[in-house]
């Protein structure tokens, strides 16, 4: 096998894959891809290849109950349709009316799904990010679960959701370790690979009857121990977040960065997520609230710490399938990516029978998805870093968000920081920009983030006050200066 993919060796905020370097960025299906039995992923797959989607993520186990918003994504499928790595064998039958499962037992057709779905993203060198836990977050969502002690016939303990995540009953413990051996001795020979411990995992700091946030995170280490044993030599990387906590709520990430044994930080953007004693409000699950300033300012804050940072489920707007809420993760997305940290989003137009989205996704999410690769692609992303205090003036309502390789390349988004129900939000924005640019000769050109196309390029003379007048544009528009 060639060498997984890694931290970039130049540039500890982007990764090396296959001898170059890579951003993570995709508007991804719902991470049921393999356990959904009807959902065809090559054809999924071959779409995000098409649009060169770098990442996609993949639950090893964990199934989601049907609900009013996103009600058919590939993660809730119908229960005859739900592939688990172990065979539904009974006798009797689970909590939800199919054979109850053999725990003792691997899965054949769980297994084959599994490497067909790896092989092929990595024919099309595709990232898959490989989650081996979640979070089961109510009694109803772990009913589901082939570890709830109603659901198989191998004599488990009768637990409390909340204690999912820890090591307080050794029987249920020791299923999980046999999980994670055998996902790990099947998969270690894909070098397209990171594996995620465990999918939003929560805690308490009030409640001593549920597990603590610290109790949860010393579950999460052994979990990655036992990734790094079976693993052997072969050191993919491993990513996750320290465990949230639910009462009262905060998202921290200090931990994920300095103390806890991952090499890739996933943070799920909402309210309360907080870094170096800022919290920052990175807006509500499935609000429509665009949030672009905190978002930008957490990703620089973000960036002076150890880690890659990898914005790894944004569901800010993502169940609303229209341009509004489209419009707004592409915001992010580029303002993401160039603060220096990594963009991955739910596409929930992605469905089983219905594996590339709809015809208006495509022209839209997954179009702007695929410019955004492709520009920040062309960027030296190993000498490239975020930069602050380039911009004098710039036009009212916007936000800016530069990565610059200094003296040679800069990139400069601009986008309407507005939310939707202000006033003005999304119509036109005309002005001038104030750049202040080391001496020396410059091209400037504009980029759109909708159609993927250049302006023509402009001169510019650099030094302190260089002034650029900017075309009327609406949302967001990029404006790449080179050296000439």
């Amino acid at each position: 096998m060639a060498n997984p993919i890694r931290v970039h060796p130049d540039n500890r905020k982007c990764f090396e894959f296959r001898g170059r370097p890579l951003v993570l960025v995709t508007a991804t299906e719902h991470y049921g891809a393999v356990l959904n039995r009807p959902f065809r992923f090559e054809r999924y797959l071959a779409d995000a290849a098409e649009k060169h989607i770098t990442l996609t993520r993949l639950f090893a186990l964990f199934r989601e109950l049907q609900a009013p918003n996103n009600p058919y994504s590939t993660c809730k499928p119908e229960s005859p349709d739900f592939i688990a790595p172990f065979p539904r064998t009974g006798p009797g039958t689970a909590l939800d009316g199919q054979p109850r499962y053999d725990l003792d037992r691997w899965h054949p057709e769980y297994f084959e799904r599994l490497h067909g779905f790896l092989r092929l993203a990595s024919e099309h060198g595709i990232i898959v990010e490989l989650t081996l836990f979640s979070n089961t977050y109510a009694p109803h969502i772990w009913a589901l679960n082939p570890f709830h002690h109603a659901n198989s016939i191998n004599r488990l303990p009768e637990i409390a959701w909340q204690e999912y995540l820890t090591r307080r009953h050794p029987a249920l413990f020791a299923r999980q370790a046999a999980h994670v051996r055998k996902i790990v001795e099947e998969t270690r020979g894909y070098d397209n690979l990171i594996y995620e411990i465990c999918n939003e995992p929560g805690g308490w700091a009030e409640r001593p009857d549920h597990p603590s946030m610290a109790e949860v995170n010393d579950w999460q280490m052994a979990i990655a121990e036992l990734i790094r044993e079976a693993d052997g030599r072969q050191r993919h990387l491993i990513s996750g977040q320290e465990a949230f906590c639910y009462e009262p709520w905060e998202q921290g990430c200090d931990r994920s960065f300095d103390q806890l044994a991952l090499e890739v930080v996933n943070v799920h953007p909402l309210p309360g997520t907080t870094c170096r004693g800022r919290s920052y409000d990175l807006g509500r699950f499935m609000s429509k609230q665009l949030r672009l300033r905190a978002l930008r300012d957490f990703c620089l804050a973000a960036y002076e710490l150890p880690k890659p940072l990898n914005l790894d489920e944004d569901n800010a707007a993502s169940q609303y399938k229209d341009v509004e809420g489209w419009t707004i993760h592409r915001k992010r997305a580029w303002t993401t990516l160039l603060c220096g940290s990594h963009y991955d989003c739910i596409d929930f137009s992605i469905i089983p029978y219905c594996e590339t989205g709809t015809a208006d996704s495509q022209r839209h999410l997954r179009a702007w998805m695929q410019h955004l690769s492709d520009f920040i692609h062309s960027v030296d992303l190993v000498r490239a870093r975020p930069l602050a205090g380039l911009l004098q003036e710039q036009p009212a309502h916007t936000v800016e968000s530069v990565l610059a390789v200094e003296g040679e390349d800069y990139c400069l988004y601009l986008a309407d920081e507005r939310e939707l129900d202000e006033p003005g939000a999304g119509e036109p924005i005309q002005g001038d920009v104030v750049l202040d640019l080391p001496p020396g000769e410059y091209r400037a050109a504009c980029y759109s983030p909708v159609a993927g196309l250049y302006s023509p390029a402009l001169d510019l003379s650099g030094g302190p006050g260089a002034q650029l007048h900017l075309p009327a544009f609406q949302h967001d528009l990029v404006v790449r200066i080179r050296r000439a």
